[in-house]
């Protein structure tokens, strides 16, 4: 039951925040009253499938493996390339970015910003020809949103 808790705990925080360590996720349950050893922290990692990424920022963080993705590296070079050839315009309305594509490029270019594990970004929804991104406050949306911009 504890230790049930403790891994859901730690996806959540692994979900919430950029934990770049062992260290760093050994702090922060022991803030939520976990006294665990990093031994422990690391077969927990190793159980839930957690991985390690790097944005496009370059900042390394863990996150959970989701499937298709897992153990892959996505490049940033692929994200400006598929923006060059498929996006149309990118505007925001507060903290969602909407994102034209040419007709039938919205969903492979979303699966491509899905790829890229953007903490920020909560999720995308992708039609034929649009995407809509949701950000996780206003602040990251203007970051998402010019980094966005400058691939095109």
């Amino acid at each position: 039951m504890i230790r049930l808790k403790r891994l859901n705990d730690i996806k959540e925080i692994i979900s919430s925040k950029k934990i770049n360590s062992q260290d760093e996720l050994l702090r922060e349950l022991r803030q939520k009253g976990y006294k665990v050893t990093q031994s422990t922290i690391s077969r927990d990692l190793d159980y839930l499938r957690v991985i390690k990424i790097r944005n496009y920022l370059q900042e390394e963080y863990y996150t959970l493996s989701k499937g298709v993705y897992e153990n892959k590296v996505f490049d940033p070079e692929k994200l400006r390339a598929r923006f060059r050839q498929s996006v149309v315009s990118i505007k925001d309305a507060g903290n969602i970015i909407v994102v034209k594509t040419f007709p039938g490029e919205a969903q492979g270019t979303a699966a491509i910003i899905d790829g890229m594990n953007f903490v920020e970004i909560l999720g995308t929804v992708a039609g034929d020809d649009t995407i809509i991104c949701v950000i996780d406050s206003l602040s990251n949306a203007k970051k998402i949103l010019e980094m966005m911009k400058a691939q095109f």
